[in-house]
Parts: structure tokens; C-alpha cells; sequence
């Protein structure tokens, strides 16, 4: 089922990063009417081993999709020790229901457990349903507030444990 997908890993300010980024700000300015996205970002949060982006290109070479993840520590912002935050899902209007988001997803939860983060978290928001569908259908579940928009009625906190739990290993 890979439609001859390929995944490359690429810094957060690869030009189809900042083109794909440039899209999914324009999705979020329509659906919130609003300014878009404010969260500071800078590409050195996704350097390896502290985070990772992604992109996805299509069998013409053409960018559909992204995503990353960087570390954040316990702040004032609500993070926690250990955590992953997962950054610019995003999946092009004419790529979607393929399963891109889901392998992008599984992608970033496998390297950030690799790199021995403990919890992915990820901020959405309330217009964005089909986002709370497949992170609910993925195992991530309602969490306390963090990051930049906290204090929003719109904003949607979600977390997923990273690291399995190591009680029963007779199964194995």
C-alpha cells in the first residue's frame, strides 16, 4: 500500500518543508480565522538526535506531506520530562486517505522512542476533526494543556505513551 511513496528526512527549513508549512498555514488561517500557527519554530529543533522532519513525496517527486517531532523538557508551558511534540502534520488536500498521516505518525512515534523520549504530545484544535479522529484512533488521549495556545478554547492537548509497559513478558 505505499503508492510509491517515499520518505525522506529533511531539515525543518527544506524548501518543500517551508512550502508544505506554507500550505498548512493557510489551511489553519481558514478553519480558525485567524493568523495561522504562532508556535516559534526553529529547524535546529529537529536536528537529530533531538527531534525529526519529514517529508513525503509523491511518484512525480512532488511534496505531499509532512511531519516532525523535537524534544521538550518540564517548562511552564505544561511539557513534561521525556516529552516528544509532534509538529506540521500535514497531508495535502489531493493526498489524503492514502494513510500518509498514519505512516508519517508511526515514523515520528518509532525515532522519537528510539531516541528515548517517554510521551508524544501534540496540540490541535477543535476544527480540526479528522485530526482528533486518527490521533484517537492511534491511541493518543485527552491530556492537560501545554504550549502555545494553552490558554485557547479551541486548542486540543493529546499525549501517547511512548514506552510500552514492561510488566507481562511471558507473551513473548
Amino acid at each position: 500500500m505505499s503508492h510509491g511513496i517515499d520518505f525522506r528526512t529533511v531539515p525543518y527549513d527544506h524548501p518543500d518543508a517551508v512550502k508544505l508549512n506554507d500550505r498548512v498555514q493557510l489551511e489553519y488561517q481558514e478553519r480558525y480565522q485567524g493568523e495561522g500557527d504562532a508556535t516559534f519554530l526553529d529547524p535546529a529543533m529537529f536536528t537529530p538526535p533531538r527531534g525529526l522532519y519529514i517529508v513525503a513525496y509523491d511518484t512525480t517527486g512532488a511534496p505531499v506531506a509532512t511531519g516532525g517531532w523535537r524534544t521538550q523538557e518540564k517548562n511552564d508551558e505544561g511539557y513534561s520530562d521525556g516529552d516528544a511534540e509532534l509538529k506540521r502534520m500535514y497531508v495535502v488536500p489531493e493526498a489524503r486517505g492514502l494513510g500518509l498521516a498514519r505512516r508519517i505518525l508511526a515514523t515520528l512515534e518509532a525515532d522519537a522512542r528510539a531516541a528515548g523520549r517517554l510521551r508524544m504530545v501534540l496540540e490541535t484544535g477543535d476544527q480540526q476533526p479528522e485530526a482528533i479522529a486518527l490521533y484517537l484512533s492511534e491511541g493518543y488521549a485527552p491530556s492537560p494543556k501545554f504550549g502555545f495556545y494553552r490558554f485557547y478554547d479551541s486548542s486540543r492537548c493529546m499525549a501517547k505513551p511512548l514506552r510500552a509497559p514492561a510488566a507481562d513478558t511471558s507473551q513473548q
